[in-house]
């Protein structure tokens, strides 16, 4: 986020050369033999670098979530984006689908052998997730979410995860304390919790102390 950050901060440089282009082209100068750039172009490159900014953003914000709420493993998610980086060849930020099925066998799917133009339902299937619309290609964003999704598909509706805390807490109260959290969960679990979750309200509209609200939680993840 920081360096997403640095890079919108840049856009004030990029409109004092778009300033100086524009004066440039007033003055009828139209050729500048101290660089082979244009304004254009390099507020293309700019749009480039902020948009990768915000697909790797998107991405991390992702995989944070996921690693809190979901139970994916950090280590599983360093996993996901090593072998997703050793075959993405050309470094394009996406995997073509024979790489795509290379990559998946690396980490243990028993996919079949095929000739080249003979059928394959397997793959055919899992592909009808990442790419519905057959554009050739599967970005790293879409196939993170299928690894993740594939690591808690064990986990059906916001009903299981409520269940869970209702175990946590002592009497199946609808909320779950800070001390029960902390007895029950990693520090970075209950940390996570404690920080997304919001404060219990009794039916008086008080809020008690060190309560929190798993119920409003864990529907919250399910929300489109």
């Amino acid at each position: 986020q920081r360096k997403h950050q640095e890079i919108r901060a840049m856009r004030s440089q990029l409109k004092k050369i778009e300033d100086l282009g524009a004066a440039m082209e007033e003055a009828l100068i139209l050729d500048n033999k101290y660089t082979e750039h244009s304004t254009v172009g390099l507020a293309q490159q700019w749009d480039q670098l902020d948009q990768l900014g915000m697909r790797m953003q998107h991405n991390l914000e992702q995989q944070i979530q996921a690693r809190n709420t979901t139970g994916v493993t950090e280590e599983a998610l360093k996993e996901f984006s090593m072998m997703f980086k050793h075959f993405d060849k050309d470094k394009s930020g996406r995997l073509n689908h024979q790489e795509f099925k290379s990559c998946l066998r690396s980490l243990g799917y028993d996919l079949p052998m095929v000739e080249e133009g003979e059928p394959d339902p397997e793959f055919e299937a899992i592909l009808d997730t990442v790419d519905p619309n057959r554009d050739g290609h599967v970005s790293l964003q879409e196939y993170m979410a299928f690894m993740i999704s594939r690591e808690t598909e064990n986990v059906k509706s916001s009903e299981e995860i409520e269940s869970a805390f209702r175990a946590l807490s002592s009497e199946g109260k609808p909320y779950v304390t800070k001390e029960e959290l902390y007895q029950n969960l990693t520090r970075e679990q209950a940390d996570y919790c404690i920080s997304h979750m919001k404060p219990y309200m009794d039916g008086k509209g008080r809020e008690l102390p060190s309560a929190y609200d798993y119920i409003e939680f864990t529907r919250s993840l399910f929300v489109n």
